[in-house]
Formats: structure tokens, sequence, C-alpha cells
């Protein structure tokens, strides 16, 4: 054992004063350089050999030597001050959003005493809230009922009463559906919208309930959600989302002890009114970055994930109540299939970074350039069945599945980041791919197109959770193989990705 004791000292050890060489290098080199008692010695040296002249450059070599010593010196001051600031912006904008979350939880413990207070002072004075009746009225109305905690949604019952499901007889096909939204946009609403994105957003659709416009502010993000719901005459419902947002309470709203009654948000409203109808909805989640995603929308992360719709429910209240709303059963609710969610994100210092949970389910789409005012042909707003929409992302699926020398293609590219990025995508990413392809196919684009797109919002977005000075080696090879793989220049949304990321080395 004492034998093994040695051998592994002395093997070991070869390492370890290999790692204590190189600071012991750094150091001595930044000794050397410093070592003014060097350079003096080698003036003395000379100093008797010099004439005039070198004398003269003698002193200009002094000031030079002096000149980058002072600039390395000043360069290193700036990269610490840089670091310094940069640390502090960082504390600041976490503790001032810290600062708001707490204040806000601050006003909903107020809140509550208020209304434990104001429960106290009314029962002393002999009189029930859940309990008082009007005078003459033989039924009470739902705002003032305190047996209706649900007064917006059972207004919405009301409306809905009687009420048959419409078959709007629809014969578009995706293709058509695409150029009536591009000219209505256009002759209606003047919002101009090129294929390049409007094929992205329809294969968007297809591929789950969470679509992400993204891409710098004033390019058309949340008008096209607006302009989407204008064109299936069923306005989009939007919710804007506040710093202060901490779960899903701050998005549906939240049951009052005191009033007895659930504060209902508009967002709740809109997936109720959904329930009843076949009709396209769709809640707009604007700037849904400056509060955590994951946070406020966990429930719908998971909720739509499941591959049995009957299993898409939220919870409301623990319990049901008799005079609950038609679709709230004990206190939940079912999500209905036909409700679209569009989030719009502006990436900046005010704004959470977006994470891999919430990219993976949703499908983003960039939207960064604005496009110039075109001649288009009159188009009206269309009803529109979504039962009959999503039949149309179906049969395409059906029809156009993606191809095997395909599924090759980013076989071969997943293999590539795979075993140079130490990156991988799972099932649910290709499920997505084998949906998103043949639509992008049948609203107008190439595969390769489709493919390309796919692969640089999908997969090469994972490349933000690296650390560029690591991979920009390998940056170029990679641009290489895909050219040589695809076709040079074929994926054109790839290549732009890994040049912008090189410009940020």
């Amino acid at each position: 054992m004492n034998t093994f004791v040695r051998f592994f000292y002395e093997f070991i050890s070869i390492f370890f004063d290999g790692f204590v060489m190189i600071f012991q290098g750094i150091f001595n080199g930044i000794v050397k350089m410093f070592n003014f008692n060097e350079y003096a010695k080698v003036i003395d040296s000379y100093k008797g050999s010099f004439n005039g002249a070198e004398t003269f450059f003698v002193v200009l070599a002094v000031i030079f030597l002096l000149a980058i010593i002072g600039i390395i010196i000043f360069l290193i001051y700036l990269f610490i001050r840089k670091m310094i600031r940069k640390a502090q912006n960082r504390m600041s904008k976490e503790e001032l959003l810290e600062e708001i979350a707490s204040l806000n939880d601050k006003v909903r413990k107020l809140m509550k005493e208020k209304d434990e207070l104001m429960a106290m002072k009314v029962s002393q004075l002999g009189i029930n809230p859940n309990e008082e009746e009007k005078e003459g009225e033989e039924e009470p109305q739902e705002e003032g009922d305190p047996s209706i905690r649900f007064p917006k949604l059972v207004s919405i019952d009301k409306a809905y009463e009687g009420y048959h499901v419409k078959n709007y007889d629809n014969t578009y096909t995706l293709a058509e559906l695409i150029d009536d939204f591009r000219c209505f946009s256009a002759s209606k609403l003047h919002l101009y919208y090129d294929n390049s994105v409007l094929r992205p957003f329809f294969a968007g659709l297809a591929c789950g309930k969470l679509i992400i416009l993204q891409g710098i502010s004033g390019t058309g993000k949340t008008s096209l959600a607006y302009a989407w719901g204008k064109f299936v005459s069923n306005d989009s419902c939007v919710a804007s989302v506040q710093p202060s947002w901490r779960d899903k309470s701050d998005f549906l709203g939240y049951f009052n002890e005191f009033t007895k009654k659930f504060n209902e948000t508009k967002a709740l409203g809109e997936i109720y009114t959904a329930t009843f109808d076949d009709n396209v909805h769709t809640i707009i989640l604007d700037e849904m970055n400056l509060a955590r995603v994951e946070y406020y929308f966990a429930d719908f992360l998971s909720i739509l994930e499941m591959p049995n719709t009957d299993e898409w429910i939220v919870d409301l209240v623990p319990s049901g109540w008799p005079n609950d709303p038609e679709k709230v059963t004990n206190g939940k609710l079912k999500i209905p299939e036909n409700l679209w969610y569009i989030g719009t994100i502006n990436n900046d210092d005010s704004t959470f970074m977006v994470t891999d949970k919430v990219y993976d389910r949703a499908m983003p789409i960039d939207i960064n350039t604005k496009v110039d005012p075109f001649k288009c042909r009159e188009q009206d707003a269309i009803l529109l069945n979504a039962s009959y929409l999503n039949n149309l992302f179906k049969e395409a699926v059906e029809q156009n599945p993606v191809s095997e020398k395909d599924l090759a293609l980013v076989k071969e590219i997943d293999d590539y980041v795979i075993e140079h990025f130490r990156i991988a995508f799972g099932n649910r990413i290709m499920k997505q791919l084998g949906v998103f392809v043949p639509i992008y196919v049948v609203c107008g684009g190439k595969s390769i197109e489709a493919i390309d797109y796919f692969v640089a919002k999908k997969i090469l977005r994972k490349f933000d959770q690296l650390s560029v000075a690591f991979i920009r080696d390998e940056i170029d090879p990679f641009i290489s193989f895909l050219n040589k793989t695809c076709g040079k220049n074929v994926m054109k949304e790839c290549i732009a990705y890994l040049e912008n990321l090189k410009k940020s080395i």
C-alpha cells in the first residue's frame, strides 16, 4: 500500500505542479514587466556609450515604455470599472424586482388584514354579509347575491343560454387562409406582413397553443396577434403582464375571503367564453417576460402538454358552490381547445430571460424587420370554426409527412450539435418538427426553408445558454458543415444566427 501511495503522489503531483506553474508563470511575467531595476541596469550599462542623438532616442524609448505601461494600467482600470458597473446594474435590477415583489406581497397581506378587520366590524354590528338580502327582491342580482362568487362568468352563462354552436361551412385551404389574412391586414388594418412571417405563424398555431413573437420594438408583434383576432371576427383578449405577477392568480384572478367573490380577470372571461362556441379565440400575453413566465403561466405550460385534452383542467377554487357557473365543476375549469395564447417579448434590461422550459413548449417567431406597404385586393374578415382549422392542420400533417431524406438531414445536424456543442433536443421538439414542416410547406414554403427556420429558432437558440468564448472556434466549422451538408447558403436562418453569435464575441 505504501508503494501505491508513493506512486499516486508522484503521479498526481505532475498535474498539480503544472497547474501551479501556470500561475507562477503569469505572476513572474507580471513581476518581470514591472521590474524597473532591470530597466535601470540596462540604461546604466549603456549610458557611457550613447552619443547626443542616441541619448534623445533613449529618452523616447523610456517614454514609449511608460506609455505602454500606462495604457495597460488604464485598460485594466476600465475593465474593472465596467465589470463593477455591470455587477451593480444587475444587482440594482434584481433588488428592484425583489422590492416590487415584496411590496406586492405586503399589499396582499394588508388587503387580507383589512378584509378580516372589516369582517369583525360587520359581525359586531350583527350583520352577516353572506346572508344579507335586499328587502322586496324576489330574485337577487348576480353582482349583489352573496351566493354567487363568479358574477362575470355567471353573466356569460346567461348570455349563452340556449346557444348552439355555429357551423360556418368553411371551405378554405391553408394557402387561401394565409393569403386572405395577408390581404385583410393590408387592406383593412394597414398592417403589412410578409409570408416569411405568416408561414411560421400558421405553422406555430398548428404546433401548439403557445406562440412567442419576439424581436425589436416597433416591428408589429402585438399588432400581428391583434390582426389575427380581427381576421377571424373574434377580437383578441389582451392580458398586459405586470412585473409583480408571481402565480396563476395574477393571470386568472383570485377569491376574496371578505367579499366572498372571485376577482375575475379579462383572461378568465375569454377562457370561459371559449368553452361555449367553436370560434377561434386568442389571448395576447403582452410583454410576457416582464415577469417570470414559468411562474404565472406554470399551470398552463403543464396542462397544455397533456395529450388527452380532457385533462386540460385548471383549479380556480378548492371546492364548488351550488351557484357556481355552468362550466365550473367542483372549483375546476376545463381549458378549451379553441383558444391560443400569443406572447410578445422584448429582450432588454427591464425583462426576464425566457427559460428553456417555456421555449421548448412554444413556437418562437422572430419579427425584426418592418415590411413596406404594398397594394393588395380588398379582403373582409371571415368566420372560422376552430375545429375546421385544427382539421386543416391535421390533414396537412397526414398528407405531407416529413420525408425520410429531411429526417436524415435533421439527424445529421443533431449529431453534429451533440458532438461539438454538447446540446441535444428531445422527442417534444421532434414532434413539433413533424407538424411545423408540413404546415409550412402547405402554406407555400419549401421543406428545407421550414427545417432551416425550425432548427434556428428551436435548436440553435439553445446556444444562448453557452459561453460564446468557449464555442467561438466551433462556429465557422459549423457554418461550413451546414453549407456542405445542405447546400451553400441554403440554411440562411441558421447561418444568420451563427454570424450574429460571432459578432457578440
